[in-house]
């Protein structure tokens, strides 16, 4: 990990199982990100992002580590088209961070008393990389949404 690095912690009244259930099953993805992931998360693996109907394919897109449920790790996905038109990022910013070199993300879990604590850790980026800028912005409200649901049941509605 580098000084690049975005670091986000949270506590989590939840059980390490149900963290990683809630990382790594549709049924959860799709509640609390709009996404799921298909893969079997065996490391090396490939995986295919399926993010409100544009499916995002593409050889870098890899599981790095899984060791259920204490670490999860897979590159981050392509920047492509259709993600963009989706997403809503003009070509000019598109162009820009998809000639970035491919990021990481690790998810941490470490049982306490009754919580998870959860580290997510999203690093390889340059000096000035837009990638960072935008998941310094997205993972708080991701994590912030992912605790609601384990805690209450229903995610953060945006």
């Amino acid at each position: 990990m580098g000084g690049d690095a975005f670091v986000y912690l949270a506590r989590i009244k939840t059980t390490p199982r149900e963290l990683w259930r809630a990382l790594t099953e549709p049924q959860f993805t799709e509640r609390y990100w709009g996404l799921s992931f298909d893969t079997d998360w065996a490391p090396g693996s490939p995986m295919t992002w399926a993010e409100r109907g544009v499916s995002i394919a593409d050889p870098g897109q890899r599981v790095l580590e899984a060791d259920p449920p204490r670490r999860l790790a897979y590159t981050w996905h392509a920047f492509t088209p259709e993600w963009a038109r989706r997403a809503r990022v003009g070509e000019d910013a598109l162009a820009a961070i998809a000639a970035e070199p491919r990021s990481q993300v690790a998810f941490d879990l470490e049982p306490g008393a009754g919580t998870v604590r959860l580290k997510v850790t999203h690093d390889g980026f340059e000096p000035g990389s837009r990638v960072r800028e935008m998941v310094i912005e997205g993972w708080p409200e991701l994590v912030s949404s992912l605790k609601t649901l384990l805690e209450t049941g229903e995610p953060l509605q945006g």
